[in-house]
């Protein structure tokens, strides 16, 4: 894996979940606190399982993330399996729990 690319728009973070078959997306906000703290804590849950194309995004630059996606708070987490979400967990995130879904999803794949 390539670590954790930041998209700059909706139609770059559509273009890598359309071309992979699992997508792991975090959306943050560039004032957001919570988010620079979960960050460095999802970053190595993910890294685990090398199947996974990763993208971040900041919903404060690319507003219409928000709509595409139903973000009312962030952070927020999205995995895509195929084009379609598979798993979303937002604002407070458990790792032992993403870890255990994210495990789950890549052993059925």
């Amino acid at each position: 894996m390539d670590g954790f690319k930041e998209a700059r728009s909706l139609e770059e973070v559509k273009s890598v979940i359309e071309q992979n078959e699992l997508v792991f997306v975090f959306l943050y906000g560039e004032h957001c606190s919570v988010c620079h703290g979960v960050l460095p804590q999802v970053k190595p849950i993910v890294e685990k399982h090398k199947q996974i194309k990763t993208v971040q995004a900041d919903v404060e630059h690319i507003p219409e993330l928000s709509g595409e996606y139903t973000v009312f708070t962030v952070p927020v987490i999205l995995l895509f399996f195929n084009g379609k979400e598979v798993l979303r967990m937002a604002r407070f995130i458990e790792m032992e729990k993403l870890s255990q879904q994210l495990k789950k999803i890549t052993e059925a794949v």
